[in-house]
């Protein structure tokens, strides 16, 4: 793939934090929008050592610099330079901080808050479909993912498995988050068997032999790394009763597909159904995400088990979303959209299956998931979608 992708990600006019997994095109992002910024690398040994030993250098550096934008790479690195930033932030001399990081983990551990809210958080994700364009390939997109630097590899699958393991090396290993890599990286593969799905804690422990705690050990390392997200239960105005366990997913569909050993007794295209439904996960937070987060999303399960593996909630509109790994739909499919829009008439459902054709099926809108992806863009609502959908019927 040829060419710079314009990313639909906006900065801001102040200061802000940049976070995302590595991978996920910070660094060509900055390159393409800061070229001439005076930037900082923790990632070079060099530098690391000499702004953890005098974090007050950084302030000499910036005030005999004649440059206002600052880039601090990795800045999870030495989060003791939390308190000088914010200290030139408060001398108000016009001075753009760009703080970049992979992980939020040593910050959090700070207290510093993140500059007390003197710069906005914002996040870079993988790639989405409409970036992409006509380069997108959904069953490309379910193998390996969207991660800029896979995409991109002339080796892509072996570049996946490079990624996962060097992650593990210089993320979690150099950061001493884990005392025994090899556990770890077993949790990474028994935890690809809850990927859109609610976790089951105590079996990922047996399946580790490991304890329940050091399991919760885990989640977290993985949370903060940003390796992963959780989505709660939609429980507002609930007419049923419903689960209370959050469902998990890996950030990209290809590390999940990575990760996920797939056996004798696996699947193929079960495995391909969850990798489905986590790639429009992915979408859906990184497009609510780029808009500054307007709406919150959901899934739903009634404890009996029908279940809507996607609520867009907000105050300009209500989804119900249904992803479907068929080409074709059929009479039970309509199930569980039809009893949650029993309880939520407001909602308007949507239904993603691997067909071509988008039409109507008892009021709700049944939708290619490539032409979906494809249209989800954070000046593109949801609603405009299925308006768009309807016009098709």
């Amino acid at each position: 793939m040829s060419g710079l992708i314009r990313r639909f990600f906006k900065e801001s006019r102040g200061s802000f934090f940049l976070f995302g997994p590595r991978g996920t095109g910070k660094s060509t992002w900055l390159d393409a929008h800061y070229p001439r910024a005076l930037r900082i690398d923790f990632l070079d040994p060099e530098i690391l050592r000499l702004y953890s030993a005098h974090p007050e250098h950084l302030k000499e550096v910036v005030l005999t610099s004649e440059k206002k934008i600052i880039i601090l790479d990795e800045i999870q690195k030495v989060p003791e330079l939390l308190s000088v930033v914010h200290a030139l932030i408060e001398m108000k001399k016009g001075w753009q901080f760009i703080l970049t990081g992979s992980s939020a983990r040593k910050l959090k551990r700070t207290g510093v808050d993140l500059l007390g809210g003197r710069a906005v958080v914002k996040y870079l994700h993988p790639f989405m479909a409409a970036e992409l364009g006509e380069n997108f390939n959904l069953p490309s997109a379910l193998e390996i993912g969207l991660l800029p630097v896979i995409v991109n590899h002339s080796e892509s699958l072996d570049a996946l498995k490079t990624y996962i393991s060097l992650y593990l090396k210089e993320e979690v290993q150099t950061e001493s988050l884990v005392r025994n890599i090899g556990h770890f990286s077993r949790f990474l593969e028994a935890a690809s068997f809850s990927h859109a799905s609610i976790l089951n804690i105590s079996n990922i422990a047996r399946e580790c032999q490991v304890s329940r705690k050091l399991v919760e050990n885990y989640l977290s390392v993985l949370e903060d790394l940003l390796l992963c997200f959780y989505l709660p239960v939609f429980t507002k105005r609930a007419k049923r009763v419903t689960v209370s366990h959050p469902k998990f997913y890996y950030f990209d569909a290809g590390v999940f597909r990575c990760l996920r050993a797939q056996g004798f007794l696996d699947k193929a295209e079960e495995i391909s159904g969850l990798a489905l439904e986590g790639l429009v996960a992915q979408h859906l937070r990184a497009w609510n995400d780029y808009q500054g987060s307007p709406y919150q999303l959901y899934y739903w399960r009634t404890q009996s088990g029908v279940e809507i593996d996607f609520i867009i909630y907000g105050s300009s509109g209500f989804w119900a979303v249904e992803v479907k790994n068929h080409k074709l739909i059929h009479h039970k499919d309509l199930k569980s959209l039809n009893a949650f829009c029993e309880d939520y008439p407001e909602a308007t459902p949507l239904l993603l299956y691997r067909g071509k054709e988008t039409f109507k099926k008892k009021n709700v809108i049944c939708l290619p998931v490539e032409t979906f992806l494809l249209m989800l863009k954070p000046d593109q609502k949801v609603l405009a979608i299925s308006s768009v959908a309807s016009t098709k019927l």
